[in-house]
């Protein structure tokens, strides 16, 4: 017969239990020791995202009792405005309240840096005129920022003027006179698509920056 061997061991490379009980030890010491903190750990500072930025809010003075061309007017004003809001909340951080009129005697619509609105020409009820108007309660053509940056017939702010270059190339220009800017100004329907409005609203935004 062969001579017997003995037979392999299964043990695993494991501390043994009084060298692991010395370590749990140790490591309990340590964990209850002083300087180390033990405390649920505290909330990180809330991220830029989370910080609640500026919106444009607005509302429509009504009469009690309207009459069928002044509801007609508040339908079209409300459809035009809630556009034109929700463009300006998307894409910026802008920040105004403002009140809106229907007044018949107005050709065709204004805004005003105290933060009224009036639309008086039907054919003005549009996003298009809704975001130019709201330029102007933000300052385009009514504050002393645009007469200090505007005033030369070119805007000189950097942060706009960058802007226009990145959409247009290395020469181009914001033209600035009788409270208008142009381009992406919105001055006219035939200026409007979805880009020109974005545009219109990116760089406002930007002329705030520049000190509108």
């Amino acid at each position: 017969m062969s001579p017997r061997r003995a037979p392999k061991s299964t043990e695993r490379r494991t501390i043994p239990w009084r060298n692991r009980a010395v370590v749990a030890a140790v490591a309990a010491a340590v964990l209850a020791g002083p300087g180390v903190a033990q405390a649920t750990p505290q909330a990180a500072p809330p991220s830029q995202e989370e910080v609640a930025a500026a919106t444009i809010t607005w509302t429509l003075e009504r009469a009690s009792n309207p009459t069928q061309d002044q509801q007609t007017a508040y339908n079209l004003i409300t459809a035009a405005m809630n556009a034109a809001v929700a463009r300006y909340n998307n894409l910026s951080d802008l920040g105004k309240s403002i009140t809106v009129r229907y007044d018949p005697s107005v050709p065709t619509a204004d805004g005003n840096i105290n933060g009224t609105i009036r639309f008086g020409n039907r054919s003005y009820m549009n996003e298009r005129t809704a975001l130019h108007e709201i330029a102007h309660t933000i300052g385009v053509g009514t504050s002393s920022g645009w007469s200090r940056l505007g005033g030369s017939g070119t805007w000189t702010g950097p942060q706009a003027t960058a802007l226009v270059k990145q959409y247009d190339g290395s020469g181009a220009t914001i033209s600035t006179g009788g409270g208008h800017f142009w381009p992406y100004g919105l001055n006219y329907d035939n200026e409007f698509s979805n880009t020109a409005a974005d545009r219109h609203v990116h760089i406002v935004a930007a002329m705030v920056r520049d000190g509108l």
